[in-house]
C-alpha cells in the first residue's frame, strides 16, 4: 500500500502476512484499516498493528469499512457468507446476517466489495451472481439490480449505484428504476492498455476514477507496453490524465483499490 503526494511515494507499507489487499482505508485517525483475504488488520502510520481479525478456516474476507469510531463492517465469504459489524475494542461480533451465493463451495469468487449508504443500508457486489443488492442491516433485500461479473459497487450521493465489471471492463451508473444512465468501457479508451477495472470514484467535478488492476501472476508487465493502474475520465469519456508507474522510484505496482485523501474543487 502507498501513499502518494505530489508524485512521490511519502509512506508505504508492505504486510508480512499473506493473501492479496483488495479493499484499505485510511482512518481520520491516521491508521489504516485494510482486508487481506485471510484477516483483517488495523495498522497505525508508525507500522505498529492495532488490531487484527483472521478470517475463519475456510473463509476470506476482502472488503471492510469502519462503522463509526470503533467498529468495523465486512463480509465474510464462506459457507454461508455473512455481512458482519464487529467491535474492535471488544472484539466481538454486534451484529450479522447471511448473503446468498452461487456457489457456496468457491469461496474465493463470492464478493470483493461492499459499502454503506449515507441511509445506513449496505450496499453489495454479488460477484458471482451478477448483480449489486442493497440490503437493510436486517438482511431485507431493498433494491437489486443486474450487473454481470461485479466487482465493486458504490452508492453515490443521488442514490445512483457506480458498478465495475472486472473482466468485463466496464463502469456503468445505474439510476434507482435499474436503468444504466452513463458507462464507460475498455472500448472508450482505444490508446490505453486496460485488463480488469475494479473500482470507480465519483469526484465532485463529476469526473470519474477508475483503477485497473493488472494480474502479474500471469505474466510480467511490459514497459514498452505497461497499462495504466489509473484513469481520470469526464461524462463525456474524455480521459483528463492516466497513470502508469511501474518504476523506481515510484513503483506502485498493481492497481486494485484506490482512496482519494486530499480534494480541491475535485483534484488530488
Amino acid at each position: 500500500m502507498f501513499v502518494v503526494r505530489g508524485g512521490a511515494i511519502v509512506w508505504s507499507y508492505t504486510h508480512p502476512g499473506r493473501g492479496e489487499i483488495s479493499d484499505a482505508v485510511w482512518l481520520p485517525n491516521g491508521n489504516v484499516l485494510f482486508a487481506h483475504q485471510f484477516a483483517i488488520t488495523e495498522v497505525t502510520a508508525g507500522k505498529k498493528v492495532v488490531w487484527n481479525y483472521d478470517a475463519p478456516p475456510g473463509t476470506e474476507i476482502h472488503t471492510v469499512q469502519p462503522m463509526g469510531a470503533h467498529s468495523a463492517i465486512f463480509i465474510q465469504n464462506g459457507d454461508p457468507a455473512k455481512v458482519i459489524v464487529m467491535d474492535k475494542d471488544r472484539h466481538a461480533i454486534t451484529h450479522e446476517f447471511q448473503l446468498p451465493v452461487k456457489n457456496p463451495a468457491s469461496v474465493h469468487g463470492q464478493f470483493r466489495r461492499g459499502r454503506l449508504t449515507a441511509a445506513g443500508t449496505y450496499l453489495v457486489a454479488h460477484m458471482d451472481l451478477g448483480k449489486v443488492v442493497e440490503y437493510d442491516l436486517n438482511g431485507k433485500v431493498l433494491r437489486s439490480v443486474e450487473a454481470p461479473g461485479v466487482w465493486s459497487a458504490t452508492p453515490l450521493p443521488d442514490g445512483n449505484i457506480l458498478a465495475v465489471g472486472s473482466s468485463r471492463r466496464y463502469v456503468r451508473e445505474i439510476n434507482r428504476k435499474g436503468e444504466t444512465v452513463w458507462e464507460f468501457t475498455a472500448a472508450d479508451a482505444p490508446g490505453y492498455r486496460l485488463s480488469n477495472l475494479q473500482t470507480a470514484i465519483r469526484l465532485p467535478n463529476g469526473n470519474t476514477i477508475i483503477n485497473d488492476w493488472f494480474n502479474e501472476w500471469s505474466g510480467q508487465v511490459n514497459p514498452s507496453d505497461a497499462p495504466a493502474q489509473a484513469l481520470e475520465v469526464t461524462p463525456d469519456k474524455r480521459i483528463v490524465w492516466a497513470l502508469r508507474s511501474w518504476a523506481p522510484p515510484v513503483d506502485l505496482g498493481p492497481s486494485t483499490n484506490i482512496q482519494i485523501l486530499d480534494q480541491t474543487d475535485g483534484k488530488e
